[in-house]
């Protein structure tokens, strides 16, 4: 069949091209992401009761919530979050795989069979359910220059102008801008009025509720088919009001005598904000914040492109002063990180090709390997669209590492024919007939060995089978194509392009006699090679003595190997935490988070810096302690320093600042999995108790322990359960002979001081909230409180003091929960020379030795599946030995030969293990991707060298002769395709910018194990074979047993080749 292609070039060709126009078309329609879709879905679950307190909102809401969705099917875990500020958030984490619907459906469901348990207040505004990805898509800061444009009216510009259009994006999962400020319109009540004139804030509430009112009264004039009028009216009603006069009018009070009691006269009444919980500002400037979630599924770099032509389109109609910042977006890593890894390609592509003509001698043969690097790749992309991949960090990491394998074929195929017209004297096209006979074979085994390498891991699951199946399918793909190109187009190139010049005189040029001088150098060093075999090949003891040596070097640094799961890249962007002490106001945590933007912008590298007080992203909760500030960095290109070197001035100038506790973080390592980077530690109370004082000292102590590890930094809780609270206490029977019932009673201090809603009203097409509540002035203190009234059951306005007390004591502002179980969330990562790996097992051995009883860790996000990963790495590498070595039997009709193929590879993986280390890298997913692809690589030089000795074997030489003579055939081109391989790792090795940590890590491991796989692999494996072929001299399953190379004769059956020069010249 494949000498049919001989002589048909113009089918050869036109296979090629086919493969490149697929691969073209698909390359514009793949979609693009930094990393594959492993980020498990997740179903978020808001409610919101104003007024209420962390421990209410968490016991009326979020517990019976929990118990219900608590077992949804696929569920892996749930997080929950209560705050005070009235905000409760269930974040449901589902397995990897899970129908996002399906997820939705269920968590749906649960909620429903609850919902009539909860809280009226909490009805009336929802409980929102929806699918996100619970990591920032986009970061985005509307700010004016104006002075007369102030937060509120930023915020409420966003919300009516901006919002709606950015939800109607497809892919856009919700729109959030941080705050609260929207538009209400906000009735400040005077208590002191309203006692003097008898008025109860439920008198309030009814009088507005009756005035303010949507009215329908219907058409006059329809008829009855009896009798038709001329004409029909529509009667209107004015509807609610929407202006702060007319809510001045409303009538509280009338009597027959003409006297009324207005809403103004016990109130002021101001179109204002919802809440003022916030303060957001970009470089000095107010802004309002506005935070983008991508729904489950889709593509973040269409998506985002998206928002940018339409936040250009908004800008046209933007105010004077008004501008748009992005402060973080996911594109501007990945779109750097591609860029990268492009350059990548090419300079990997040029020094590919400089390492080919270095041994092959000529432009000619330098050029039709080159040819077949492009048709296999870009093919490649053909194939990912048919098994449903995308274009992302792991599968163009593929790309890179494949220039180097998928060029071996053709490097094979144009040495056999140089080498077939130097010894034979035939033109091209004969060399070229006559070498497809004798290489088919070993050109398909090279392919089905590769291939075998990466189909078991592609069948791996959860979010590193994801990966694992990503590289191995794209590298799949190219092997199985650059196979397809040996046997087709390459042949046909060889025999249009090649000239047979052997033994002719070549110019003296200075460039000639340096090759000439490489060949010879070349041809010495294979002389010295053949005898040093002849030295040490048949002396068992010397192979099974590196072999030892190569397999504890792998236990020795295998045991001190850092190990981790995907490395912390930088990102062009980081977090900046900040706690200040329990009951700081929001105006204090502004004024600090203010002086850290200051401090932040004298750094070298930071580009920009938005300020949030009143919220932190960690757990994106709110209050008045917290904030949090989105510092935005130079492009790569442009600053000196990395993220952290960065992170570690900012720490050291961030103790400059007193009174408040900032730490630093990067974002996920791979977007979904969480806000921040680093680890996601959850110390749980598992006595049930519900004592918050205990879990607090616990978790100090804890904290305590854990800061005294070298392996940990930037350890930080929310947790505390010292925020300064004041219990109510009520005197019941006091109450009782007053006239006061203890629900009007909590319901009026709920109005007063709390904030109440009852009814909307529409403004700018807008539905906005009506809030009811006490003046500031009325509220500032807590005896404050004790100075309200409430109305009594006769009419009788009763002063709280004479039944009610307040006693001071202190509580949590935030309560988080983890599966049920009260929580405290640990966020920290590892220290400068450590790995996540390193850090994990160091909390481990700190749980382990200094939590009471009853008290217990989990993790969350990227550190859930990193803890649950186990050896995974040895799992792997175990099943890919088997899979090979199983090939390998079938191709060689025997389970002994393939032996010494199996054990050549240790010195490969000691090499990757020595220079991972050597770098101070991790042994993380990147790493053993490259050790899957050794495996293969390594396995390719040991076959190449076996199908030799195996041929010679069978024609009558000894197992010593055969195994010398096949690493001696094959020496120059196992070095050819070795160094070849290694020559396009070496940009990623020196990689900087973007994912720099991924490319080094996968280029130093593959690199690494390469150059000593290959050294000593030219050594080890003729000895394996004189080893493992004398034992498999004369065994055999059955008496006619067939023991040809099961690829070799195949081709032989279906193809037909000259068997003799008469033939050829003849033909």
């Amino acid at each position: 069949m494949f000498s049919k292609f001989i002589q048909r070039p113009v089918l050869a060709i036109v296979i090629s091209l086919v493969i490149l126009f697929l691969g073209v078309l698909a390359i514009n329609t793949l979609p693009t992401s930094q990393f594959p879709e492993v980020a498990p879905p997740v179903v978020m679950v808001s409610a919101s009761y104003p007024g209420a307190s962390a421990k209410s909102l968490a016991e009326s809401v979020i517990i019976p919530l929990e118990q219900s969705i608590n077992g949804a099917w696929g569920m892996r875990y749930m997080t929950s979050d209560a705050t005070s500020a009235g905000e409760a958030n269930i974040q449901v984490v589902f397995n990897p795989g899970t129908d996002i619907n399906q997820a939705l459906v269920q968590v749906s469901n649960r909620v429903q069979q609850v919902t009539n348990r909860l809280p009226t207040l909490v009805q009336r505004e929802g409980v929102v359910i929806t699918p996100v990805i619970p990591s920032m898509l986009m970061y985005v800061n509307l700010y004016s220059k104006d002075t007369n444009a102030n937060m509120k009216f930023l915020f409420n510009y966003a919300g009516v102008n901006m919002v709606p259009e950015l939800q109607r994006i497809n892919g856009i999962g919700q729109v959030r801008i941080l705050g609260s400020r929207q538009y209400a319109m906000r009735v400040w009540l005077n208590p002191d009025r309203m006692r003097a004139y008898k008025v109860s804030p439920d008198e309030v509430m009814e009088a507005l509720s009756d005035q303010s009112i949507i009215g329908k009264p219907g058409r006059i004039g329809r008829g009855d088919s009896k009798q038709a009028e001329a004409l029909e009216y529509v009667l209107t009603y004015s509807d609610r009001f929407n202006d702060p006069k007319q809510y001045e009018e409303v009538i509280v009070r009338a009597n027959p005598n003409g006297e009324l009691l207005r809403l103004k006269d016990i109130a002021t009444v101001s179109l204002g904000s919802e809440y003022y919980d916030i303060y957001s500002s970009m470089n000095g400037h107010p802004s309002a914040a506005l935070v983008l979630k991508q729904t489950y599924g889709s593509n973040a770099s269409e998506v985002i492109a998206k928002v940018k032509d339409k936040l250009e389109d908004l800008k046209k109609s933007f105010p004077p002063g008004m501008d748009y910042e992005i402060s973080y977006d996911v594109s501007k890593f990945l779109d750097a990180s591609i860029e990268n890894v492009v350059h990548t390609l090419r300079d990997a592509f040029i020094l590919v090709a400089l390492v080919v003509f270095l041994f092959l001698g000529d432009w000619r043969s330098t050029l039709i390997p080159t040819l077949a690097v492009p048709i296999s790749l870009v093919g490649a992309f053909f194939c990912m669209q048919l098994f449903g991949l995308t274009i992302n960090m792991v599968t163009l990491f593929a790309l890179v590492l494949a220039i180097g394998i998928v060029v071996d074929d053709a490097i094979v195929v144009v040495e056999a024919v140089h080498a077939k017209m130097e010894e034979e004297h035939l033109s091209p096209y004969n060399a070229v007939r006559k070498v497809i006979g004798e290489i088919s074979g070993a050109v398909i085994a090279i392919t089905l060995l590769m291939v075998s390498v990466f189909v078991p891991v592609s069948f791996m699951t959860g979010p590193v089978g994801t990966f694992y199946r990503q590289f191995s399918l794209t590298m799949a793909s190219s092997i199985v194509l650059s196979g397809i190109v040996a046997l087709t187009v390459t042949p046909v190139l060889c025999a249009m392009i090649l000239k047979n010049n052997h033994g002719k005189p070549r110019k003296k040029t200075r460039l000639n006699r340096f090759l000439d001088g490489f060949n010879h150098k070349f041809e010495h060093m294979t002389g010295w090679y053949v005898w040093l075999l002849k030295k040490i090949a048949h002396r068992k003891l010397i192979t099974v003595l590196m072999f030892a040596v190569f397999a504890l070097g792998i236990l020795a640094i295998s045991s001190s190997l850092p190990s981790g799961f995907i490395p912390a890249e930088d990102q062009g962007m980081l977090y900046a935490i900040i706690q200040t002490p329990p009951g700081s106001t929001l105006e204090r945590t502004n004024d600090l988070s203010e002086k850290l933007v200051k401090v932040i912008n004298t750094v070298e590298g930071v580009q920009s810096v938005s300020s949030i007080a009143g919220y932190e992203v960690l757990t994106e909760g709110r209050g008045s302690n917290a904030g949090t500030c989105l510092i935005n960095l130079k492009p790569w290109s442009e600053r000196d320093h990395s993220v952290s070197e960065i992170i570690e001035e900012l720490e050291q100038k961030a103790k400059e600042i007193p009174g408040a506790t900032i730490e630093f973080f990067d974002p996920p390592a791979v977007p979904g999995f969480g806000a921040a980077g680093g680890f996601a530690l959850q110390l749980l109370d598992k006595t049930n108790s519900g004592d918050y004082k205990q879990l607090e000292k616990v978790t100090g102590d804890f904290m305590a322990e854990l800061k005294k590890r070298k392996e940990l930094t930037g350890l930080f809780t929310f947790f505390s359960a010292n925020y300064p609270q004041y219990e109510i206490e009520i005197d019941n029977q006091a109450a009782m002979q007053k006239g006061v019932s203890i629900g009007n009673a909590m319901n009026t201090l709920s109005i007063f001081v709390g904030s109440t809603y009852e009814l909307g009203f529409i403004k700018y097409q807008r539905f906005f909230k009506v809030f009811v509540q006490a003046a500031p002035e009325f509220r500032r203190l807590p005896s404050d409180i004790m100075n309200l009234y409430v109305k009594n059951n006769v009419g009788e306005m009763v002063s709280f003091s004479a039944f009610m007390k307040i006693k001071k004591k202190q509580g949590a502002n935030e309560i988080n929960r983890y599966n049920m179980y009260n929580t405290a969330a640990i966020r920290g990562g590892p220290a400068g020379g450590f790995s996540s790996g390193e850090a994990i097992a160091a909390v481990k051995e700190v749980a382990a030795k200094t939590l009471p009883h009853g008290y217990d860790i989990d993790w969350a996000a990227l550190s859930y599946d990193e803890t649950r990963r186990g050896n995974e790495a040895i799992y792997i590498f175990i099943v890919v030995l088997v899979f090979v070595y199983f090939v390998l039997a079938g191709q060689y009709e025997s389970f002994i030969i393939p032996l010494a193929v199996v054990f050549s590879l240790p010195a490969g993986v000691f090499g990757s293990f020595l220079f991972v280390k050597g770098l101070g890298l991790a042994n993380d997913i990147y790493a053993q991707v490259g050790l899957v692809m050794l495996v293969g690589l390594l396995g390719k030089n040991a076959v190449l060298i076996v199908e030799f000795a195996v041929q010679r074997q069978r024609q009558g030489a000894t197992v010593l002769e055969a195994a010398i003579e096949g690493a001696r055939v094959r020496f120059r081109p196992i070095l050819m395709t070795s160094f070849a391989f290694i020559a396009g790792l070496i940009p990623l090795v020196i990689a900087h910018g973007a994912g720099a940590i991924g490319n080094r890590t996968i280029g130093s491991s593959a690199l690494g194990g390469m150059l000593f796989g290959t050294i000593f692999g030219v050594l080890i494996v003729p000895g394996l074979y004189y080893i493992f072929g004398s034992w498999a001299e004369g065994r055999k399953l059955i008496r006619n047993e067939d023991e040809s190379s099961l690829t070799e004769d195949l081709v032989h059956k279906i193809d037909t080749f000259p068997q003799s020069q008469e033939q050829e010249e003849h033909d």
